[in-house]
């Protein structure tokens, strides 16, 4: 084992949170922008409900049962959990903290629920999204394309976005899911400026600064 003392970060990693009513798009806009920024990791989520068409244990979400969730409350190793639709779903916290510390950003694809328990654990870590749908129509027509759920399971989720689509003005950004190259643009600017703040930064900076102004008080004297 080296001797020498472990190098800070030079950036503090960014809690990155998407939420949005089923539909809207967030989850198309995470996996884009996963596709594209290799600096960027998704949280994978803990949850009771049954695997989608595609979906694969471990990389999309970890699929576990009631009892199994019921055990990871009860220890507190949740950085965030909820119950939608009968379906439970959480964040597990030690892999998000050593993360964050190493200068890594996490995505999470989140509801409002979680969203809010994130911000109120994790503070200024966080840089929070809602998406809307444009329209109402566009939403119903979105949920209807999927031909995943069930009449009834598709007729509950609109009955429930008025419902999320309410807390829109707990985010810090919001973006309105009309044009997804557009949506796209906006996402990748939000990430970028939130890497660029300065707290985050002050690992590097603090030094990188002192340094300058010594050099430059030298220059300066005659």
């Amino acid at each position: 084992m080296s001797d020498e003392t472990p190098i800070e970060a030079a950036r503090r990693g960014v809690m990155l949170v998407i939420s949005s009513p089923s539909g809207a798009g967030k989850t198309t806009l995470a996996r884009r922008l996963l596709a594209s920024d290799p600096g960027i990791a998704l949280s994978v989520s803990v949850t009771t409900r049954k695997p989608r068409p595609g979906e694969r244990d471990g990389v999309d979400y970890h699929f576990i049962d009631r009892a199994e969730f019921a055990r990871l409350v009860e220890q507190g190793a949740l950085l965030e959990w909820a119950e939608v639709f009968a379906n439970r779903y959480g964040t597990p916290e030690a892999p998000i903290a050593s993360s964050l510390v190493a200068g890594r950003d996490i995505l999470f694809d989140i509801d409002w629920q979680g969203a809010r328990q994130v911000r109120e654990r994790s503070g200024a870590d966080v840089a929070s999204i809602f998406v809307l749908p444009p329209s109402a129509e566009t939403l119903r027509s979105r949920l209807l394309a999927r031909a995943q759920d069930a009449p009834e399971v598709v007729a509950r989720r609109l009955a429930a976005a008025a419902s999320e689509i309410s807390h829109w003005a707990e985010y810090d950004y919001v973006i309105v899911n009309d044009d997804l190259e557009a949506s796209m643009a906006s996402l990748r600017a939000i990430l970028a400026a939130e890497r660029l703040r300065r707290w985050r930064n002050a690992g590097h900076l603090t030094p990188l600064a002192g340094a300058l102004g010594r050099d430059l008080d030298r220059s300066a004297s005659p």
